[in-house]
């Protein structure tokens, strides 16, 4: 069964020494606010990494598989949901359509979570996913450094070469001719706070359950710790994930469920609640410790229950035991 209540979650991304999310047509400088110079990660590299997860945790399992796919024609993937369907890949149909449509969604857990455009190829038409995710925003501006590197060795073609051909090539050459240049680009430091919504109502269109909620949950508390690299090395959810989950408080049934499905706040007031704001004593901010953490827990609104989500699992109501960054206003 398709989950039954509507969410909105946060949580808070520390990059430190690393570009969270470079932009090609800038020389894969990392994303800014040109004129508050806060930074940027773009909402389609926060799926990257939460699929990336999926597909090393659960890309072995029925139903969870995915139709974005790195080296990949999407055309195939519909193609493939169409065949399973029971329907000819290059019937157009209203009815082929539908069906390639359903079946897609049972068997990629990316088009259950985030919708596909799937109108191209052997078409499955297109689904809204339940599932949105904001631009990461930094609190505070950040610092994009573009710094010189040095590659102690050159990869320059020698057109149908040998082994022998290339060591003569290296032979020919001086030592400083066998060295090239680079470009690294980075930020010393940045927090940034991505926000969520999750809908009942369009999770009912795509199957997304209770177990693809509690795997997207998982997924982004874990994606940056499956995904280091040069270039994000130190990249992490430093903050319990926090949500935000619509119960109703109607008496009667069917007004409750219709309470918990289209929720009983609207979303920016929940998100008023959390505030992290950098500390009055630090100038240059070089971890998330040099911010205040406070959610606001007196005055959460009726109807409307809030979780954490650490490594130790989740808790409801209450800050997690254990140490954490994050304090309940006094």
């Amino acid at each position: 069964m398709a989950i039954q209540n509507r969410y909105e979650f946060v949580y808070y991304v520390a990059c430190t020494n690393a570009n969270p999310n470079g932009d090609p047509d800038m020389g894969n400088a990392p994303r800014i606010d040109p004129q508050t110079m806060q930074g940027y990660i773009t909402d389609v590299a926060t799926k990257r990494r939460i699929r990336n997860y999926v597909e090393t945790a659960y890309g072995d399992q029925p139903g969870m598989g995915l139709i974005i796919q790195q080296g990949t024609n999407i055309n195939r993937h519909i193609a493939v949901a169409k065949r399973e369907a029971g329907v000819e890949e290059c019937t157009k149909t209203k009815e082929a359509v539908y069906k390639g449509r359903q079946k897609a969604c049972e068997l990629y857990y990316d088009v259950r979570t985030f919708g596909a455009v799937m109108s191209t190829g052997p078409n499955a038409g297109q689904v809204r996913g339940p599932v949105q995710i904001t631009f990461g925003k930094s609190l505070d501006p950040i610092l994009p450094l573009d710094i010189s590197i040095t590659r102690m060795a050159i990869a320059s073609d020698i057109k149908d070469g040998t082994v022998e051909d290339y060591e003569k090539d290296e032979e020919k050459r001086g030592e400083d001719a066998l060295r090239t240049m680079g470009r690294k680009q980075f930020i010393p430091f940045g927090l940034y706070e991505v926000r969520g919504f999750i809908s009942a109502n369009l999770a009912a269109e795509t199957g997304f359950d209770d177990k693809d909620l509690n795997i997207l949950l998982e997924a982004i508390l874990n994606m940056y710790e499956q995904d280091h690299s040069a270039s994000k090395g130190e990249m992490s959810v430093v903050s319990p994930l926090i949500l935000f989950k619509h119960v109703g408080t109607d008496t009667n049934e069917q007004q409750h469920i219709r309470q918990a499905k289209l929720g009983c706040a609207p979303a920016h007031k929940l998100f008023e609640l959390v505030k992290v704001a950098r500390k009055p004593e630090v100038e240059v901010p070089r971890s998330y410790r040099d911010y205040n953490a406070i959610i606001d827990l007196r005055h959460v609104p009726a109807g409307v229950e809030v979780g954490f989500l650490t490594y130790q699992g989740m808790t409801w109501g209450t800050l997690p035991e254990e140490e954490n960054w994050f304090h309940a206003a006094e």
